[in-house]
């Protein structure tokens, strides 16, 4: 790819991040869900699954880094694995963090998230092995982001003032509806990977991929972090 196709391909992307509203991009709660929440109380296990797998769906960061992790594994069960992982993480902390009303705030979260996807990008251009001289565990860090991605989801549910009464099971369903938001967005990313990976230019654009993929990142990280200073 020469450096005006890479120029072309960075603008589109950028230019597609740009069109999400900050909302999107933080994947916050929309005044619609935060006000039927606080509305509702007891058991109510349908809307908070599809809660979850929406919620997991417009994580437009959440997705980003899957999408970082899952690049260059073609067998599923190393996915399988990997993607375990991020979920053992990421449940973890959300259950942990609604149930003790732990929360962090959420430009802070969000912006480690972000340097998560900067991670990931980095990672998968062997930056580390570089610099380092040697390869971070990956599977260790996908754990470990994994229970920063649960932060923010666990502050991101808070603001939902969730109701005390049916709590836990209302929790529970919320996050089986992120596993499912999960895999859905995982079904679609591996499809269009499979098709990608058949042709001879995955190998020559998997570099510049996993660049813009680390400037969307950087992206994040500015948003989050001039949220949090003028804030």
């Amino acid at each position: 790819m020469n450096w005006r196709s890479r120029l072309l391909l960075t603008t589109l992307v950028f230019a597609t991040l740009l069109t999400f509203t900050a909302e999107a991009i933080a994947h916050a709660v929309t005044e619609g869900d935060k006000g039927y929440i606080q509305e509702i109380s007891g058991v109510n296990l349908l809307p908070f699954v599809y809660l979850g797998a929406k919620h997991m769906m417009t994580g437009y960061d959440h997705i980003l880094f899957l999408f970082g992790v899952i690049f260059f594994l073609y067998r599923m069960k190393h996915i399988a694995i990997y993607v375990s992982l991020f979920a053992l993480g990421h449940s973890t902390t959300m259950i942990l963090g609604v149930y003790l009303n732990v929360g962090i705030n959420s430009y802070v979260i969000d912006a480690i998230i972000g340097l998560s996807v900067v991670y990931k990008a980095l990672d998968n251009i062997g930056a580390f092995q570089r610099w380092l001289g040697f390869q971070p565990n990956t599977k260790v860090a996908t754990l470990v982001f994994g229970l920063f991605h649960g932060c923010g989801l666990a502050t991101k549910i808070l603001e939902y003032e969730i109701s005390p009464d049916g709590l836990v099971p209302n929790l529970l369903a919320f996050n089986v509806g992120v596993e499912l938001g999960q895999l859905m967005a995982l079904a679609v990313i591996l499809i269009v990977m499979g098709y990608w990976r058949r042709t001879r230019s995955f190998l020559r654009h998997a570099y510049s991929a996993n660049v813009v993929m680390m400037s969307l990142g950087f992206m994040l990280v500015g948003y989050q972090l001039t949220g949090f200073f003028v804030s």
